[in-house]
Formats: C-alpha cells, structure tokens, sequence
C-alpha cells in the first residue's frame, strides 16, 4: 500500500477505538450505573475525568514526541489506550471506572495529535491532503458506529466488552506503528515543568470539584476546596505563562482577534454539545423506556449528519462567510438542542432521527467554521501553541458540558419533585445547555465583517478532526 495511504490508516487506528469508545460508553452510562450501584448522573465523572485528561496532556503531546520519538511514542499512547480500557472492563466501582477512564485519556492525549504530526512531517505537502482524505473516513466511522455498537454489546452482553473490544484494533495499531511509522526525533526546548504542574494540577482540582459539588461523591467543603485551589493554581499559571520565555501554553494568543473570540465562542458552543451525549441516552432510556440498543440506533443519526456536512461545508463558508455563518448556524443548532428537550415518548421516531439528523449537520458546521477560524491570524512559527491551546480549550469546554447538564437534571429535579428520570426534568436540562451554547452568538458577531476571507475560500470540512471528543463524544 502506498505510503501517503498506510500511514493516515495507521493514525485512523487509534482515532477509531477513541471515537467508537468514546461515544458507545454514553449509550450504556443507564445499565453502567445500575451494575456500579450509583446514581446514573454520578457517571458524568467518568466522562468528565476522560476530557480532562485530554485538556492536561495534549500540551505536551509534541514535546514528547520530539523528544522520544513519533514511533515509541504513538505505540506508547496505544498501549495506554489499551491498559486503560482493560482497568475499565474490571471495574467494580465508580471510582475504579474513573481511573480507568483518566488513563485511557492519558493515551488518547498523545494518540492523535502525535498521529497527525507524523503525518503533516512525513507527508509531502502535494499529497496532504488525499492523505488526510484517507484519515478521515475512518475516523469519523468510530462515531457512527459508537451509539449502535455500544447499544448491541449492553443489551446483549455486557457493558465491560465495549472497552475489551478495543484490544484487538489497539493490538494491530502497536504492531502496524512499530513496521511503518518513521521515528521522527527533533530538537527540543526544555519543556516548561512548572507551567505544566500548574496547569494540569490546577484543571484537575477545578473541574473534579466542580463535577462533584452537590452530588455526594466527596463531602461538599472538600469539593469546594478543590474547585477553589484548582482557579487559584489556574491563575497562577497566568502569571507564569507572562514570565517564561518558552510557557507551556502561550495564552499571548489570546490578543489575535479571532484566536481569542473563536475560542471564547466555541467554549461555550461545546459547552452545550458537551451535554448531549451524556443527557441525551438518559432521557432514551430512563424517560423514554427504550433499551441501550434502541437508544444507540437513534442518536447515531447525529454523527450521520455530520459526515454529509463535511461534503458541503466548505461551499457554504465560502459563499456566506465566517461571521455570518457562525451567528445564524449557533442560532439554529442551539435551538435543535432546546428542541431536543420537547421529545416524549410518543414522539414518532422518524420526527426525532429527523431532528437529530439536522442537529449533526449544523453542529458539525460549528465545529469546522470554529477550527478555522481561530487560525486566521496564526502565524506559522504559533502554529503548535495555538493547536494546543484550542485542543486544551475543547475538551475544558465539553467536560464543563457534561457537569452543567448534570446539575441542570439535578435541579430541575428539586423545582419539579419529580424523580430524575423524569422526561420534564430533561426539558429543562435541554433548555439549560441550549441557552449556554446561544450564548456563543455575542462571541461571534463581535468577529469582524471580514475574518478569515482569505481562508473562507479554502476551507476544508476536514479540518473538524481537530476536535475528536467533540462527538461525544456524539459531539461531531
């Protein structure tokens, strides 16, 4: 096979079992939680731990990469991948599944950002493109077949067989690395050790006590204490970052235009879709009554919709814009996302495919228009920082997603005296993140009139990939 072929399928690998496990675990969180013997909205720390680990290690991804190698490294990752998914398939506990999942997200981490380096450094640049060609259906197969597929296994079989099927894929991908990728080691500047304890120490602490707080899982000063250690070692960092001539993550990004508003925008964009998969399945099977595997069959339809998006997306940039496209299409996905809160029971089921059929389309717009734009103003020399900065932000962004739809549940909930699982409790929840991801509006018609014109004209659907959780993730 040709070599512009072999090594993006080789990176598909690993972003396959990411995406597929990612998104069939959310399917199964109902029966998950029953087997665990806790509250279903308590797994939303098993989701949220995932994306944080992401956020903490993805800045330091190139680094080790430079410094070991592309090919130990991207072997390394899968292999972590794969430990990490064995510690979730044994879980006995919540706790247990957290870990698990923290360490299949140290792997993920370092997984496809250095995968796609291989590729953008061992690529010629006149074949780039069908490379990544190559990278992407399969990629975007995990989503697809994530809902279904985890839906199958749980009604079927056993929830522990979702993270053991990724053994045999994982397996191939080590095997397939260790023949084909070159090692790819490059000079590297001394890596930034107290930014990166600052910034990793400092998201953890916040986002694990803003998960917990109110729900039991640690005494509620302890979460508290937490989230106000985790933005006081956060804040720290900003200092740092101002003093260091080489920080860990260059937040001076921040003064390019639409760097800082794409970011800020897309943050609260995601924080919405962020929800979705993980109230979504709930709603199907604890409001609705449907079974894992007819719940999966539905809210696959989302990732559908976002495959044919990336065919037209594109097209429609460069005959509206940025800006206008970022305004009208948040509008619109938003209100998808309070419409998912009006389903019942009785809702035809050709109506809800229909919905988030539509939902995919738009969200995945989102996602691509925001992935470009936020590099209109990057200069090249930038590039790696403002990657790394944007992949930290996201994954921030969705597991703040996830914590806020729980507690949108939890206190509708309260308001109604309706157990949890009751489908007016969702409504709410629905309406919650909704609003938070209109929110983004303010953000994007600040862009000017203008931004990105030059790359509107270019811009490829393809460039999405750089938010892999966001499926969740049915979050494509």
């Amino acid at each position: 096979m040709r070599h512009e072929r072999l090594l993006p399928l080789i990176v598909a690998t690993a972003l396959f079992i990411e995406n597929m496990d990612s998104t069939a675990i959310t399917t199964s969180l109902p029966v998950i939680a029953v087997d665990l013997g806790v509250e279903p909205v308590s797994l939303k720390l098993a989701l949220t731990t995932y994306m944080l680990a992401l956020a903490v290690f993805i800045p330091v991804s190139g680094w080790v990469a430079d410094r070991f190698g592309a090919r130990p490294t991207f072997m390394a990752a899968i292999a972590v991948f794969l430990l990490g998914s064995l510690g979730c398939a044994a879980a006995g506990s919540l706790g247990q599944l957290v870990a698990g999942r923290f360490v299949q997200g140290v792997g993920g981490a370092m997984m496809v950002p250095v995968g796609r380096l291989v590729l953008l450094r061992s690529i010629p640049k006149h074949q780039l493109v069908q490379a990544l060609s190559w990278l992407t259906v399969p990629a975007l197969l995990g989503p697809m077949l994530g809902p279904p597929l985890g839906g199958l296994i749980t009604t079927y079989s056993n929830w522990r067989f979702i993270f053991l099927i990724n053994l045999p894929i994982g397996l191939l991908g080590i095997w397939l690395a260790w023949r084909h990728i070159p090692m790819l080691r490059q000079p590297v500047k001394p890596l930034d050790w107290t930014g990166f304890g600052l910034s990793a120490s400092g998201l953890a602490l916040a986002i694990f006590g803003f998960s917990t707080f109110g729900r039991h899982l640690v005494p509620t000063w302890m979460a508290l204490g937490a989230l106000a250690g985790g933005i006081g070692l956060v804040g720290l960092y900003v200092v740092h970052s101002r003093r260091h001539p080489h920080p860990l993550i260059d937040l001076g990004l921040l003064r390019l235009v639409t760097f800082r508003l794409g970011m800020l925008g897309g943050s609260l964009f995601r924080i919405g879709v962020g929800a979705t998969p993980f109230l979504l399945p709930l709603m199907l099977q604890l409001g609705f009554g449907l079974n894992p595997l007819q719940s999966g069959l539905l809210t696959f339809t989302s990732a559908a919709g976002a495959m044919f998006m990336k065919t037209i997306a594109a097209r429609i940039l460069k005959r509206f814009g940025f800006r206008r496209v970022l305004v009208t299409n948040a509008l619109a996905a938003s209100a998808l996302l309070c419409g998912f809160g009006l389903f019942r029971a009785d809702t035809p089921y050709p109506l809800i495919i229909g919905v988030l059929l539509a939902s995919g389309c738009f969200r995945s717009l989102q996602f691509t228009s925001l992935n470009a734009i936020i590099y209109a103003e990057v200069d090249q020399p930038r590039m790696a920082q403002a990657s790394s900065l944007a992949a930290m932000a996201q994954q921030v962004s969705l597991a703040i997603g996830v914590a806020i739809g729980g507690y949108a549940l939890m206190t509708a909930s309260l308001a109604t005296g309706e157990p949890m699982e009751a489908v007016v409790n969702f409504g709410f929840a629905f309406l919650t993140v909704g609003l938070v991801s209109a929110s983004s509006v303010w953000m994007m018609w600040r862009l000017p009139p203008d931004a990105g014109a030059e790359m509107a004209g270019h811009a490829q659907a393809g460039k999405e990939l750089s938010d892999p959780k966001a499926v969740q993730r049915p979050a494509t």
